[in-house]
């Protein structure tokens, strides 16, 4: 089975969204799924040197005071699947280009997995950068990945075209908020809904595997 998750990693319920993924992998593990992350920027035009927090919260909620609340409501909701959310750490919003490069340059590794949550977890619980470049590569090396090769890497313009291309083709097809699941390119869950939700979408998966290699 392949799931491809369309996800950013500044958006704080694909956070809970891959929490609640793995669990419902947890309870059907005879359901073994190969993920593959997808790039989707929740803010396409945000300057590559990211905004001041308070401001971008301003111009999306139109006021902080309505954006920490909606926080406080999501913070509870971290706390049930292990996620120790910490909004007031976070000084700047980030365009996230880089962050997507990495995670593609990470798609099939054993590092993946690490990756992604490194980055959600140094953005969301930790409260640091995950645009500047150096911080990239010491995300990557703490994970696994080789220093020199993704330090030329990222360095380079290397899969930025097919980044920004992949973003535009999830929203041709139609996804228009993250977190986007795609079960074997035909079935799509979207948001971080429970575990519960994706077990009707394993089972006619997995029927269809077994149909197909009869």
């Amino acid at each position: 089975m392949e799931i491809d998750i369309y996800a950013d990693p500044v958006c704080p319920w694909c956070y809970i969204g891959k929490r609640r993924l793995e669990r419902a992998l947890e309870r059907r593990q005879e359901c073994r799924a190969t993920l593959r992350w997808r790039a989707y920027q929740l803010n396409p035009d945000m300057p590559s040197e990211g905004i001041e927090r308070s401001r971008y919260l301003t111009l999306k909620f139109g006021a902080v005071e309505r954006a920490r609340q909606l926080y406080e409501n999501i913070q509870k909701v971290g706390a049930t699947v292990g996620i120790d959310f910490d909004f007031g750490k976070i000084t700047r919003t980030p365009n996230t280009l880089q962050a997507h490069r990495l995670i593609r340059y990470a798609n099939g590794t054993p590092q993946s997995d690490t990756i992604i949550e490194q980055l959600f977890s140094r953005y969301f619980v930790e409260g640091g950068t995950i645009d500047d470049t150096e911080n990239l590569i010491r995300i990557a090396v703490d994970s696994g990945l080789d220093e020199v090769a993704v330090t030329a890497y990222l360095s380079s313009d290397e899969d930025l075209s097919e980044v920004r291309q992949e973003d535009s083709a999830a929203r041709r097809l139609g996804i228009q908020g993250v977190p986007c699941f795609i079960v074997n390119n035909q079935y799509a869950l979207s948001g971080a809904q429970e575990p519960e939700a994706f077990f009707p979408i394993f089972e006619i998966a997995s029927q269809e595997l077994t149909a197909a290699s009869h």
